[in-house]
């Protein structure tokens, strides 16, 4: 199966155009399952795993694959499913996300589907907060769910979302008389990171207004806009802080529409992704996003806002 995934690197131009491709999975049971091509990095059959005492309930073990220890997580556990009896005879999913590498043990797995972002849409409403789902979508009439990833690392592994007390501290002599309070619009469809980005921001002293997507994003920006202000946009909103992988709607064709919209082409644009292992600079650049991070890091995060809040404040104080 990794033969299959050999040429990945090689899809990195379907970004940008709102496209992408899925790996399809299966966990136990029939129930088709998918996660975004550019984050895997080979599937395996699954190879001897070595226990960890005391580890999570949805820790497998650890393997040792070209040269760098795994950890190895029974996917179909985390999500609230049955756990893997056996897990010899199961493949490994091995992903990148925020700079982490770690594999998944999945039942089985189907193939590889090139896909347009609009066909990606939100998880219905009325499932309650609980769930894993960070999208759905359908194959040939199946409906596939795809997996809110991040949500399942931060139970198990956790990440840090504190902001060192320098950065506080910045932000706090940052402090300004102006009217305008500083305020961020988010955009991304996971909801933990949704929720690291606010309580960041929080931790700065500054607001913001959280979507799932890009094209909520956009329709948002379009619509204040219009709206019969005396405040310019660009000195209520200071800065957007935007995911790549989102549906409908993807961060870099969110990014290139707002350049093309003459009311919003001044818009500090910063995309924050968890595509670390193949993030394309030379795409970044032709969409025209102000800067980009990886995620989660929020010292890195706070680090850039602070940057950007101060420009916005000079820019503020000279109009």
């Amino acid at each position: 199966m990794s033969g299959v995934l050999a040429t990945v690197d090689m899809r990195t131009q379907l970004a940008g155009h709102n496209r992408l491709e899925l790996l399809l999975f299966r966990l136990a049971g029939e129930q088709l399952f998918g996660i975004n091509v550019f984050k895997v990095q080979e599937v395996i059959q699954c190879p001897a795993l070595t226990q960890i005492p005391n580890s999570h309930r949805v820790v497998c073990g650890i393997a040792h694959m070209r040269e760098r220890t795994v950890t190895v997580m029974d996917l179909g556990k985390a999500i609230g499913g049955p756990g893997v009896d056996a897990a010899d005879d199961h493949f490994v999913v091995v992903t990148e996300y925020n700079q982490f590498v770690q594999g998944f043990l999945v039942d089985g797995v189907d193939r590889i589907v090139n896909m347009h972002w609009e066909e990606i849409l939100p998880p219905p409403k009325g499932i309650g907060n609980d769930n894993y789902l960070t999208a759905v979508t359908r194959v040939e009439g199946e409906l596939v769910e795809i997996i809110d990833v991040e949500k399942v690392l931060a139970e198990v592994v956790g990440w840090n979302d504190e902001v060192s007390q320098e950065l506080v501290t910045q932000a706090s002599d940052q402090e300004s008389a102006q009217e305008t309070q500083p305020l961020v619009l988010v955009a991304d469809d996971s909801s933990v990171a949704r929720s690291q980005i606010k309580r960041t921001l929080e931790k700065l002293g500054i607001g913001s207004v959280l979507v799932n997507d890009g094209k909520q994003a956009l329709r948002l920006l379009q619509q204040w806009a219009e709206e019969d202000n005396e405040i310019p946009l660009q000195q209520r909103i200071f800065m957007v802080i935007s995911d790549i992988e989102m549906p409908e709607m993807d961060g870099y064709t969110f990014t290139a529409e707002v350049r093309k919209d003459a009311r919003l082409s001044a818009m500090h644009v910063l995309l924050h992704t968890s595509l670390s292992g193949v993030f394309n600079n030379a795409m970044v650049d032709k969409v025209g996003a102000d800067n980009f991070i990886a995620k989660f890091q929020p010292d890195v995060l706070a680090k850039k806002v602070l940057e950007r809040l101060q420009a916005w404040r000079e820019m503020n104080a000279a109009a």
